[in-house]
């Protein structure tokens, strides 16, 4: 079983930076992809970002040059590091883990779900 627990959400301005974090626990042999999802009120859940085992990573097109994604392999944390942000960035940010190893942005691939942490960008 694989548990994953988020934090570091927050308030933030326009323009402004936050990290969100999420705590991996579990045999990390049964989590080879890890990726980050958001969604806004009256909105589908969206694939942000992804990471697997291997170091690469993928980040959806309205985040590219802004948001990084990494892993602490070490501390079994997932990492989202968010700059200039935007108020569209207003969401609660959903930590994933999949069985498989893959790149993919939906929320198919991925088996174990985190509680959420919502990020708030006001302008």
């Amino acid at each position: 079983q694989v548990r994953l627990v988020e934090s570091g959400g927050g308030s933030v301005q326009a323009g402004g930076s936050l990290r969100v974090s999420c705590l991996v626990s579990g045999d990390p042999r049964n989590y080879l992809s890890l990726g980050w999802f958001r969604q806004a009120p009256g909105k589908e859940r969206e694939g942000v970002a992804a990471i697997d085992s291997n170091g690469r990573s993928a980040l959806t097109d309205s985040v590219k040059g802004r948001f990084t994604i990494s892993r602490d392999n070490a501390k079994n944390t997932l990492h989202l590091q968010m700059n200039n942000l935007k108020p569209e960035d207003t969401a609660m940010y959903y930590c994933a883990a999949g069985r498989r190893l893959g790149l993919y942005l939906v929320a198919d691939w991925y088996n174990y779900w985190g509680q959420g942490t919502q990020v708030t960008v006001s302008s």
